[in-house]
C-alpha cells in the first residue's frame, strides 16, 4: 500500500494519513497492529489513561516488530497532558512535581508504555492556563530534544493564532506539528492553517470524519466520489493530503482502514481541489 510522505522542517519524515488510538481501550493493542498491517506508518497516541491507552499502542508495536517491521519505519508520535487534562485516579506522573519534571516523567512513561528508545514527536496535548505555564512545559520538552529522546516537537487543541506567535517568539524549538479539531464549527480553522503554512508548520486534523457529515453528504463531494469511484471519506482524505494537510482517523474497521490508505489511489483535479477549498476554505 503506497502512502505519502511529507518533511517537517525539522527534517523529521511523517505519513500523509495518521492512525489515531484514542478511545480504544483493551481493544488498543489488536487495532493498532491490525492497522500496522494493514500498511499504516503514522501512530498517533497520548500519555493520557483517560483517553489512551498507551501500553497498548506498545504492544501492538511490539507483535509488528516481531514480525519484521522496523521501528525506523514507523512515525510515532504521543503528548505531554497536563494534570487538568489527566484522570486524577491515573496519573503517568507525580501530581506534586514541579511541571518541568511531570514533562520528563511523562515522557519515561511514554517511552515505556511504547517500548521505543525516541519519539518522532512529543506534543503539548494543549496550552496550558497560561502562556507562562505552557512555556515552562514547551522548555521541558525542548531540554528532552536536547537530549536526543524526541526528534520534533507540536501542539494540539491550540486555536488562537497569538498562542503561537507568543510560543514562537519565546523558545528555542519552534513547533514542527499543529494538530487540531478540524470541522465547520470552527470554521475549518482557516486562521491556525494559514499560519501554519506561512511558517511551514505541518497541520494535522482531527475529527475529521466526525465533525464533518454535512461536508461528506454534499452534493460536490459526492459527485467527486462517483467520478473517481471512490467513497466520500476518501475525496475528503484526499482533498487534505493534497492541500497539506495530515488527517488523523481512528476507525476500528479493517475495511475501512484499507478505504483510508488508498486514498493516495487517485488524484483531485485542480478544479476539484478549488471546489473543495470553497467548501472548506
Amino acid at each position: 500500500m503506497r502512502v505519502e510522505t511529507i518533511v517537517s522542517t525539522a527534517g523529521v519524515s511523517s505519513p500523509r494519513i495518521i492512525y489515531g488510538t484514542a478511545w480504544k481501550k483493551s481493544d488498543t493493542a489488536h487495532l493498532v497492529e491490525q492497522a500496522l498491517t494493514a500498511g499504516f506508518r503514522g501512530i498517533d497516541t497520548a500519555c493520557q489513561p483517560k483517553h489512551y491507552h498507551e501500553s497498548g499502542v506498545g504492544d501492538g508495536i511490539a507483535a509488528c516488530l516481531a514480525l519484521g517491521l522496523r521501528r525506523e519505519e514507523l512515525y510515532l508520535q504521543t503528548k505531554f497532558t497536563a494534570v487538568a487534562g489527566q484522570d486524577p485516579r491515573h496519573l503517568p506522573y507525580d501530581a506534586v512535581a514541579p511541571l518541568a519534571e511531570q514533562v520528563a516523567q511523562s515522557f519515561a512513561t511514554s517511552l515505556h508504555n511504547l517500548q521505543t528508545r525516541y519519539l518522532d514527536c512529543l506534543v503539548l496535548h494543549s496550552p496550558l492556563a497560561t502562556d507562562a505555564l505552557t512555556l515552562e512545559a514547551w522548555r521541558a520538552m525542548e531540554r528532552l530534544v536536547d537530549a536526543g529522546g524526541i526528534r520534533q516537537l507540536g501542539i494540539s487543541n491550540c486555536y488562537r493564532v497569538e498562542q503561537l506567535e507568543s510560543l514562537m517568539s519565546a523558545t528555542r524549538i519552534n513547533p514542527a506539528i499543529v494538530q487540531n479539531r478540524w470541522y465547520a464549527k470552527n470554521n475549518y480553522d482557516r486562521k491556525i492553517r494559514a499560519f501554519c503554512r506561512e511558517h511551514r508548520i505541518l497541520y494535522q486534523s482531527f475529527w475529521t470524519l466526525t465533525g464533518n457529515p454535512e461536508l461528506l453528504e454534499s452534493k460536490a463531494v459526492l459527485a467527486m466520489a462517483k467520478r473517481h469511484r471512490c467513497s466520500p471519506v476518501q475525496v475528503l482524505f484526499r482533498y487534505l493530503t493534497q492541500s497539506g494537510v495530515t488527517p488523523l482517523t481512528g476507525t476500528r474497521s479493517e475495511a475501512h482502514m484499507q478505504e483510508d490508505l488508498s486514498c493516495f489511489n487517485f488524484q483531485l483535479a485542480p478544479e476539484e481541489m478549488a471546489q473543495m477549498h470553497d467548501l472548506t476554505g
